[in-house]
């Protein structure tokens, strides 16, 4: 089987079917989202129809929580709030109970024995966040205790991929779908590169792998989506993807 596991795409369809169409030519037969579908972008109507359309599990993030009720980790500024108000005001009754059925966690059984456990921060909490450079102790806090061969979360908008035990167990993030974080243009993650993150997971009797992919999309044609769309203060919303 080969499987996608896409995340934190943050209302932003024009990208999304950017990788949508890079997963058909892949020949993928199952995705998982690892959840923040679609607070902070101009398309969060766009992007749940794409998901109810592809039919694929999709874990609760942070984004996903604040949007249905207004739960943060942290007080939030005023910007997320109004464009969260604007956010709920482009969804419909059933969008929002849709939302409501992404899960905390998802299990995927693979071949060989072998599963893989999906959530967004970690199986904890979806506020957990798991960075290259988080030590190993935190991680271990994090993920320790868990039987799956691999465990996959989102969150941090980081590709990465390291080993948690010595019996094989392994912990990788497949990136974002919208906001690939630049750390090196902007440590505090305000600078996004021009393409979408995913993962594919191919398991094929005892043989597994992961496969990091990097999918162009259009900027100049993404910040007219945007400035279309009403999107509260949408000149910052681009700004992210300029150098």
């Amino acid at each position: 089987m080969r499987l996608a596991l896409i995340s934190d795409i943050h209302g932003n369809c024009f990208a999304f079917d950017s990788v949508l169409r890079d997963i058909r030519q892949q020949g993928i037969e199952q995705i998982v989202c690892l959840g923040d579908a679609i607070q902070g972008g101009a398309q969060p109507a766009e992007t749940l129809q794409r998901l109810r359309e592809l039919n694929c599990p999709v874990v609760m993030g942070n984004a996903d929580a604040f949007v249905l009720y207004n739960d943060l980790e942290e007080p939030p500024s005023a910007r997320q709030l109004a464009v969260r108000d604007w956010t709920l005001a482009q969804l419909s009754s059933a969008d929002k109970s849709f939302m409501e059925q992404f899960q905390p966690t998802i299990e995927v059984k693979l071949e060989g024995g072998k599963s893989l456990l999906c959530f967004h921060g970690s199986p904890h909490s979806f506020n957990d966040i798991i960075l290259p450079q988080t030590p190993d102790e935190v991680v271990k806090r994090y993920l320790g205790g868990f039987a799956a061969t691999f465990l996959t979360g989102g969150h941090t908008h980081t590709q990465q991929m390291r080993r948690l035990s010595a019996n094989v167990s392994w912990y990788f993030n497949p990136g974002s779908v919208s906001l690939a974080y630049n750390w090196g243009r902007a440590p505090d993650g305000t600078k996004v590169d021009p393409w979408s993150d995913y993962a594919i997971l191919t398991s094929e009797g005892d043989a597994t792998g992961i496969t990091f992919r990097h999918v162009p999309f259009d900027v100049a044609e993404l910040a007219r989506v945007i400035r279309s769309s009403g999107l509260p203060d949408a000149e910052t919303s681009i700004e992210m993807y300029q150098a």
